[in-house]
This record gives structure tokens, C-alpha cells and sequence, in this order.
């Protein structure tokens, strides 16, 4: 019998041609969804959480595929043995340019302008600029890695930093942080949300930087603590451009929205054209090994 698959999206030729022995149905996270009682492999809708939920009711299910990096809130749905991918690689472009876009902006003093130009205003000043600053990425994975070669572009040096020091990629420890926050001028939280990464950024690093640093954070929320870092931008030391918030979305009244050197996006850094066009290869290419037995790409959990 053919494998049923659920899917977020109808068939197209710019997808490569999936296989044809496949039974596909498509739901898109949105209205009643088709039956999923022998449904064995599900691509979850991308930015539909409720569309999870929809996994406890398939009990054929072998593979998950999520289109994003982040799957923590994904594995207690699953039962033994499911398999989990995730959608690393699929953000990295548009989240490193993301973040590259809020670094320039708060360097080069755009919101100013953009503020100026409203008011028919014409007051040039001098500005920071990113080429010779030192800039610490603090989590370097894919999307780090992706960040660091757009800096370089750029005349910046880059200080990389993971969880684990790797001294032969040149690669930081999280236990040198505070050796190493003193002497940059901008760090980029690139961070999982775990319990090991929960408000890592804390009171206690953002004093360690020197006066006028940039914040700049991408990756999640919770990694960074939001009344630490409303203090030190309330009094002017610290800036900070922020595409992830914690809370999220940041209640109107948070005091950041309003602190000058602050700049807020609403969590769009890895949405993009690009995002798309490779997602849906991505999916082709899992289900092409999915239904040759060949080893699917970025399993994050065995079934």
C-alpha cells in the first residue's frame, strides 16, 4: 500500500517531482483537517502551533518533519517510535541577513534618519559603523556560521562562542564569557530555547560589556533576560535590536519599546522569499529518501 502523507501545500512543478507510489494529502494547519488514521509521514504547517497537536491523532505515524529549528515543543507529542526532522538550514540565510540588517541599523543610526525624514529634517552627524568593530556570536551553529561570513564581508572581526569550546575551529566556550565580553562591541544571540540556555544572557554579562554595546538578539526569547536589559538601555549604557522578545509578543507597555538605542522587529528574521523555495526542496528530498529507505536528513530524534 502507498505511504499517506500530509503535507502543507499542493504539489508543484518547481518542486522536482515528488514520488509518485506516495498518497498525498494536503492540509495547510487551517479548518478540519483530512484523515489521518493511516497518515506515516507529517510535514507540520509552518508557524501553525496548533497544528502539533494534530500528531497524537495518527497512530501510523512514523516521521516528522518540522520547518523549523526550534522542535523542543514538538517531543512530548511524539510517541516511541516517530521520528523527528527538523528544518535546520532552511532559516539561516534569512536570519543571518536579518540580523546583519539590525546590526547596520543600529550602527548606522538608520531609525535616526528614518525619523528625520518624516520631519523634512537634515542634520548629519558621525555615526558608529560595523567594519572594525568586534562582534561575539553567541551560539555558533548553522545560523552563526551563516551570520559570521556576511560580517566579514564587512570589515568586522568575529569572536565565535558555543556551549562547548572547540579550540581547534577557533570556537569559544560559554564558560569564557566573561573574559571575552569585555572587549567587543556587539553580541548576537544565536541560542536555542532549553533549560541550559534559559536567560544565559543575564544581568550579570550585560555588565560586563563595555559602555554602548550592541545587543542584538535572534535566536530566542527566553536566552536573554528582558528587565536586566530594559535596565541597563533605560540609563543609556547598553543598546539593543531585538527580533525575539520574552515575552513574545512584548506587551505595549514594556519600557523597551520606548528606550532610545532600541530596536524591535516582531520575530521575522527567518521569514522570507527564501524560506519557501528551500523548505519545499527540503521536503521533496526527505520524501524521496523516506520512500527509498535511504537515512533522512536532520533527525534530531531516533524512532
Amino acid at each position: 500500500m502507498a505511504e499517506h502523507v500530509l503535507v502543507p501545500w499542493q504539489i508543484t512543478d518547481g518542486d522536482g517531482g515528488w514520488p509518485t507510489t506516495l498518497r498525498v494529502d494536503v492540509w495547510d494547519g487551517q479548518g478540519t483537517p483530512p484523515d489521518v488514521s493511516d497518515i506515516s509521514f507529517y510535514v507540520l504547517p509552518y508557524a501553525v502551533p496548533s497544528a502539533r497537536g494534530l500528531i497524537t491523532a495518527m497512530p501510523r505515524l512514523r516521521v516528522v518533519q518540522a520547518l523549523t529549528a526550534g522542535y523542543e515543543q514538538i517531543i512530548p507529542l511524539l510517541r516511541p517510535g516517530v521520528t523527528l526532522c527538523n528544518g535546520r538550514g532552511l532559516h539561516d540565510a534569512s536570519t543571518a541577513e536579518h540580523a546583519l540588517g539590525l546590526i547596520l541599523a543600529a550602527q548606522r543610526d538608520l531609525p535616526r534618519w528614518v525619523d528625520d525624514q518624516r520631519e523634512h529634517r537634515w542634520e548629519p552627524h558621525y555615526t558608529r559603523s560595523l567594519a572594525d568593530s568586534r562582534v561575539l556570536i553567541l551560539g555558533y551553529g548553522s545560523i552563526g556560521t551563516a551570520l559570521e561570513r556576511r560580517l566579514l564581508a564587512c570589515e568586522a572581526s568575529v569572536v565565535r562562542v558555543a556551549r562547548s569550546a572547540r579550540p581547534e575551529a577557533r570556537v569559544h566556550g560559554v564558560s569564557e564569557l566573561p573574559a571575552l565580553l569585555p572587549h567587543v562591541d556587539i553580541v548576537v544571540l544565536v541560542l536555542p530555547d532549553n533549560e541550559s540556555t534559559e536567560r544565559l544572557f543575564d544581568a550579570t554579562a550585560m555588565a560586563a560589556l563595555p559602555d554602548g554595546a550592541l545587543v542584538v538578539n535572534v535566536g530566542r526569547g527566553r536566552t536573554l533576560d528582558t528587565d536586566a536589559l530594559a535596565a541597563e538601555t533605560g540609563r543609556g549604557r547598553l543598546r539593543a535590536a531585538l527580533d525575539v522578545t520574552d515575552p513574545e509578543p512584548l506587551p505595549a507597555e514594556n519600557p523597551l519599546w520606548s528606550h532610545p538605542g532600541v530596536l524591535i522587529t516582531p520575530h521575522v528574521a527567518g521569514g522570507s522569499a527564501t524560506f519557501y523555495p528551500r523548505a519545499r526542496r527540503l521536503v521533496g528530498d526527505q520524501l524521496h529518501r523516506f520512500v527509498t529507505g535511504a537515512p533522512l536528513r536532520n533527525v534530531v530524534r531516533e524512532g
